[in-house]
């Protein structure tokens, strides 16, 4: 998956919310991963996404608890973290797609958690990306630690990067993307309130503008009480562009129901980017500022 050009092929994306149910282990997991990938294939799809998170829904069965235990799901998931990417990569082969699996809280070598989202191809190869901005959540009641700084995909359709979830509330991380060819982010998302999914759905929606890229979002739905980590879960899955010719006039290309299970496509052309940075109305992506304003403004007299 080193870098390549971007070439001009469309690619048909299926942005999956993952409905959070009680797998009752690896193998129940994986064979809800081959139920909603073939779902997926039959609609088209050539790469899937699955929110962030989602395979956290595992925790109760590896605790082999009925009580909602924080640490101890952490724990589980990250003892289980080989098995359960061994899975999601069986699964990608089994469904012959790409497959951006979510993420999962890893042990690295340094002892310290990361949450990282595997994408993967339909021979099983693996590449990661690591979240790089904490939530509260994760950095004061889960100790996961900071990842790895942003990087770029190559796939049969170019360059893609990955914010997951709250890294796209940040411009600079999807702009390094961007700046290394990127032409569509992928941000999988989990978030517990409308307030939690509508700061994700408005930040991607803006780092489409000024980016005139395509911005990805999908999120786990649906309520699990025996879940400490998965417990509320809302949202809907969309892909976001630059509003501007060529585009819709609010930038949404695709979008699901609210708190439903389903997948949601979208046909995305890495040809439309090139021309909206080159004929658009406005420039953004060239536009982008060059030096920071880090002098104070002066106050005038009146």
């Amino acid at each position: 998956m080193t870098a390549q050009p971007v070439p001009a092929r469309p690619l048909r994306l299926a942005l999956l919310q993952y409905p959070v149910e009680r797998p009752e282990g690896i193998a129940a997991f994986g064979a809800k991963l081959d139920h909603w990938l073939a779902q997926a294939k039959a609609g088209g799809a050539e790469l899937a996404v699955l929110p962030e998170y989602a395979c956290v829904e595992l925790g109760a069965a590896l605790t082999r608890s009925d009580i909602a235990d924080e640490a101890a799901e952490l724990a589980a998931m990250v003892e289980a973290a080989p098995a359960i990417l061994a899975e999601m990569r069986a699964a990608a082969r089994r469904a012959g797609l790409w497959l951006l699996a979510g993420t999962l809280p890893m042990r690295d070598a340094d002892g310290l958690i990361r949450n990282r989202a595997p994408l993967i191809d339909p021979e099983g190869r693996l590449a990661t990306q690591d979240k790089h901005a904490m939530t509260r959540f994760e950095r004061e009641r889960w100790g996961v630690t900071a990842g790895a700084s942003p990087s770029v995909f190559s796939t049969p359709w170019g360059l893609i990067g990955i914010s997951v979830c709250y890294d796209a509330e940040f411009p600079k991380h999807v702009r390094a993307q961007v700046e290394a060819g990127a032409w569509l982010v992928l941000a999988p998302s989990c978030t517990d309130t409308l307030h939690g999914f509508n700061r994700v759905r408005v930040c991607a929606a803006a780092r489409a503008v000024e980016n005139q890229c395509f911005v990805a979002i999908t999120p786990t739905v649906g309520t699990a009480p025996w879940s400490a980590a998965l417990d509320a879960n809302r949202g809907y899955a969309a892909v976001f562009g630059p509003i501007d010719r060529g585009f819709p006039e609010d930038g949404v290309l695709a979008r699901g129901a609210l708190d439903m299970p389903q997948w949601v496509f979208a046909e995305l052309d890495p040809a439309r980017i090139e021309a909206v940075r080159r004929e658009g109305a406005v420039f953004n992506h060239r536009d982008w500022p060059k030096r920071s304003f880090h002098k104070p403004p002066v106050a005038v007299p009146a």
